[in-house]
């Protein structure tokens, strides 16, 4: 694996909503020195507000030494922002033309071993280089929101990517204290999003046709699956299902059982009734919490549940 010949740790974020302000916490909290772009008006005072509420989280999980939240500063271009930048974390929106622009933008001032990383949930990167001069630097970085607490990264590279590309950006994405995973096959969605499409899907679909309330649902994970997959994942789990003879016995067992019409893969169509029915649910559910505090019980949760995984689970 192609090394740095001096550690990175200058970082670009451009855009900061959700995702942004997540990075822009994460390398902030590992030491980085990081310069943020965003054209939208308050971008940088929300950004302030947003560092100032998950800090306490992220100094439970463990700061880096050099952590400070004064390496952040915010700039009046692209250009500006990226022009020394080791990695550039892009975070616009999910709009392929937009994304292109802006990435092509990126492409025109960053320097020439930069890695240039979109944060797009499902956009193939080969999509993504078409405009660009040195497609070579791309690859999509796809995190999972809170970025500053959860460390999964999916690394995807496109058909102009360079794998030394992809290992520098494996690389500094551990410097970060994630783990990264590099997905030698671009699809759509990547694997986790997939993953969590399925259970969407399905979950309308009992939503929908009367089955169970959006509580009821969320319950079931909580209390069930969500519970053995923190720790083990599917696999593992079906794994331990088959008794002493694990995956073999499983599959022999239930196998079968798979060609039962349990799920429906297609999702249920949008209907304002459907729409109704799940916000009013979520709301009702939620109460009188604000989402801010949900944040910060998520927040308290996750860094508990991050050190039982660590503990237990290698």
């Amino acid at each position: 694996m192609t090394a740095w010949t001096q550690s990175p740790r200058k970082v670009a974020v451009i855009g900061t909503g959700v995702i942004g302000n997540g990075w822009i916490i994460r390398f902030l909290a590992n030491g980085f020195d990081v310069v943020a772009y965003d054209p939208v008006e308050g971008a940088k005072t929300r950004t302030t507000q947003i560092i100032n509420n998950a800090w306490d989280s992220v100094e439970q999980v463990g700061l880096h030494p050099e952590a400070d939240q004064n390496r952040l500063t915010f700039v009046s271009s692209i250009k500006e922002a990226v022009k020394e930048a080791d990695l550039i974390q892009e975070n616009v929106p999910e709009r392929i033309e937009l994304k292109q622009q802006v990435l092509a933008d990126i492409d025109q001032h960053a320097k020439q071993d930069a890695i240039i990383a979109s944060s797009t949930s499902g956009l193939k990167p080969t999509i993504l280089q078409e405009k660009m001069d040195n497609p070579e630097q791309l690859v999509v970085a796809h995190p999972f929101n809170p970025v500053y607490l959860l460390p999964l990264v999916e690394i995807v590279g496109g058909e102009a990517t360079t794998q030394n590309t992809i290992n520098k950006a494996y690389q500094i994405y551990e410097l970060a204290n994630m783990k990264p995973m590099i997905i030698e096959k671009e699809i759509e969605g990547f694997i986790a999003d997939r993953l969590m499409e399925a259970l969407w899907r399905e979950a309308l679909h009992l939503v929908n046709d009367g089955i169970a309330t959006t509580e009821e649902v969320d319950k079931a994970i909580t209390y069930g699956a969500g519970l053995r997959w923190a720790q083990m994942g599917p696999f593992m789990t079906f794994h331990l299902a088959g008794g002493e003879q694990g995956m073999r016995h499983m599959l022999e067992q239930f196998g079968p059982a798979l060609k039962l019409p349990w799920t429906k893969l297609e999702a249920p169509e949008l209907t304002d009734e459907l729409k109704e029915c799940v916000i009013n649910g979520c709301e009702s559910h939620a109460g009188e919490r604000s989402v801010a505090e949900l944040e910060r019980k998520r927040n308290e949760f996750l860094v508990k549940l991050m050190d039982l995984v660590e503990d237990y689970w290698p």
